[in-house]
């Protein structure tokens, strides 16, 4: 456990992890492509060390020098792996390598920890069956661990009615490998990093605007090639730290090198909304992403706000972060279409409203949201994280600008994404 108090203010410069999507897929399409890749700012995380994991088991070559990864491509020709591959607690690391692994013609299974193992899967498994994959596993496929038996896939085009961008990459992964075109067609366009970096590995994407919504679309057949990228740092690491600055009066910080892809950063626009003083400069392109250097600012008491279906996609990962604003956001926000957040590492729906009502703030809880109303200030309390590294560092900092003591329960699960994240508060805080 730990015990946290409140801090003044927040000021200075920080540069956070690298982004955990970007990471996860870099390391992935490596190991698809033809030749050497080199990564660098790679983000050391435990998900992204269980993507690197699972693909050196299967028979990937890996040189790593801190944060600077080398990866010999094995141009789609696995080897077979002699133990069940594990995704630990990365739901990214488990539905795209299944994608992979639908194109491989040997038997694989994979699996997960406690938490990812209680995680729907079908989503992916459906469509990888529609295209020739032979895929089994708990409740029919639904739930991990899952086996594998791929190759002589064809294209499909699936409908992503739940904008999801892990079944999107896991479909176009796939598809590379299958004969004909594989489409994916997405309501409302989820992540789009996948798609960005086939580009950056001399795939052709198509992209454009269909009946049902934004089509991406891929020939299969097509060779991924060795190249360099680069991971700017994590918006959604950067949204602990945006918050807790415009929580602490005379706060301000410089978030360096922050991913601003328009499919990432609807936490910011909201926030802007809140009446946030928030600024990109120095906006650059790196490896075919966008990036800037965030300057936030505290701007006095924010006002609610209300977030609907079609922007959740943009901001999912924010939610928790972005409930803790709300609390104390003068009037009712409201957060609707996110039921997606039942089935993160938590059901987060539920963390975000038990913790926040226990530091004194009504919240009505919907299967899709909640309404919160925002109080002056938050009262310390014990936190459940859930074993949940956003709800433990989102609640962190509700603690670090709440009134008294604040016991989060268990701290050590940041190192699923920000293993530095106690270490970096200390570094900018004013006491």
């Amino acid at each position: 456990m730990l015990r946290i108090t409140k801090i003044r203010a927040v000021k200075g410069e920080l540069r956070v992890p690298s982004d955990k999507s970007i990471s996860h897929r870099a390391v992935i399409l490596s190991s698809l492509a033809d030749g050497e890749s080199l990564i660098r700012n790679w983000l050391v995380s435990e998900d992204t060390l269980a993507t690197l994991e699972t693909f050196k088991r299967l028979g990937v070559e890996v040189e790593r020098n801190g944060d600077l990864l080398k990866i010999k491509g094995r141009n789609y020709h696995f080897q077979e792996p002699a133990d069940i591959l594990d995704a630990r607690n990365s739901g990214t690391t488990a539905r795209l390598t299944l994608g992979v692994l639908s194109t491989q013609p040997f038997f694989s299974v994979i699996t997960g920890d406690e938490s990812l193992r209680n995680r729907p899967m079908l989503r992916v498994v459906e469509p990888l069956r529609q295209m020739g994959a032979f895929i089994d596993g708990r409740e029919k496929g639904n739930k991990l661990p899952i086996s594998v038996r791929g190759g002589g896939l064809k294209g499909i085009s699936f409908f992503n009615k739940k904008a999801s961008a892990q079944v999107k990459s896991a479909l176009l992964l796939a598809g590379l490998k299958a004969e004909g075109y594989t489409e994916v067609v997405e309501p409302v366009l989820s992540r789009d990093h996948t798609e960005r970096m086939l580009k950056a590995f001399s795939a052709e994407v198509l992209e454009f605007e269909g009946e049902q919504g934004r089509v991406i679309k891929l020939k299969g057949g097509q060779k991924l090639y060795g190249t360099e990228v680069f991971c700017p740092a994590d918006p959604s690491s950067s949204a602990f730290f945006v918050a807790l600055a415009l929580l602490l009066e005379g706060s301000e910080l410089i978030l360096k090198d922050v991913l601003i892809n328009p499919t990432r950063d609807g936490f910011y626009r909201k926030l802007r909304q809140m009446g946030a003083d928030i600024r990109y400069e120095n906006l650059r392109d790196i490896s075919g992403e966008p990036v800037a250097d965030i300057h936030v600012r505290y701007s006095g008491r924010l006002k609610a706000v209300e977030v609907k279906p079609e922007e959740v996609p943009s901001m999912i990962d924010e939610i928790p972060v972005l409930a803790v604003l709300m609390a104390t956001a003068e009037g009712t926000s409201k957060v609707r279409g996110a039921q997606e957040l039942r089935v993160k590492e938590s059901d987060r729906i539920r963390a975000v409203a038990e913790n926040l009502r226990a530091m004194g703030v009504r919240v009505e809880e919907y299967e899709d949201g909640f309404d919160i109303e925002g109080v002056e200030r938050l009262k310390g309390a014990f936190i459940k994280t859930y074993g949940d590294h956003r709800i433990a560092m989102a609640f962190s900092v509700a603690g670090f600008s709440a009134e008294g003591e604040t016991i989060i329960d268990k701290p050590e699960c940041v190192g699923i994404s920000y293993p530095e994240f106690y270490e970096h508060v200390e570094r900018v805080k004013i006491l």
